[in-house]
């Protein structure tokens, strides 16, 4: 995530990152709920322990992480919420990849960032790639659709793990122009 850092703070932000449990340096089980937590552990770090203002933090998530990110935009108000290379829910891609089981049924995992969404009352931006070779693009286009006003889309070129650096120019003057059109951005002036 080394490549996400050097961006977010070449475009001027701050960043706080975390492994959630089971995953990089961090132990314990990977759980849906344990993700959750660990989401709403760092959201309280930063608003608790370092005493930021929930409307000056911009929430992220990608992949995976985009549920947690968007829970935790749905039950606080951030600045706003960067959601990309996303799936509406793991029972909605599990059944894209496995059509012929019934995998929306088995799946033990929800992770539905297209509901949570909904639920989210900040500035709102989507990032995917078309050439999205893991999560089809329909599944950004879905969650933007699901999202309430104002959100914009930022469509990239690349694949799941590196449209970020593939298209590097489309993804971090699109973020920047979503950032300066935020009430009150200090990216305005940028």
């Amino acid at each position: 995530r080394l490549d996400s850092i050097r961006q977010f703070h070449d475009l001027g932000l701050s960043v706080c990152i975390i492994d959630y449990r089971g995953y990089g340096q961090s132990g314990g089980k990977t759980t849906e709920t344990g993700i959750y937590s660990d989401a709403e552990a760092a959201w309280r770090y930063l608003t608790q322990v370092r005493g930021l203002a929930g409307s000056d933090i911009v929430i992220f998530g990608r992949s995976l992480g985009a549920s947690a990110a968007s829970r935790v935009a749905a039950r606080h108000q951030p600045l706003a919420l960067i959601v990309e290379s996303s799936f509406t829910s793991v029972p909605d891609i599990a059944q894209e990849l496995y059509p012929w089981l019934p995998a929306r049924w088995l799946s033990r995992f929800r992770h539905p960032t297209g509901e949570f969404i909904r639920d989210v009352h900040c500035p709102v931006l989507v990032a995917h790639s078309r050439d999205d070779d893991i999560i089809p693009f329909h599944h950004g286009e879905t969650i933007f659709g699901s999202a309430n006003e104002p959100r914009t889309f930022l469509e990239l070129r690349g694949t799941h793990n590196d449209a970020f650096l593939q298209d590097e120019n489309t993804y971090t003057e699109g973020i920047r122009t979503f950032l300066a059109g935020l009430p009150g951005s200090p990216w305005s002036a940028n």
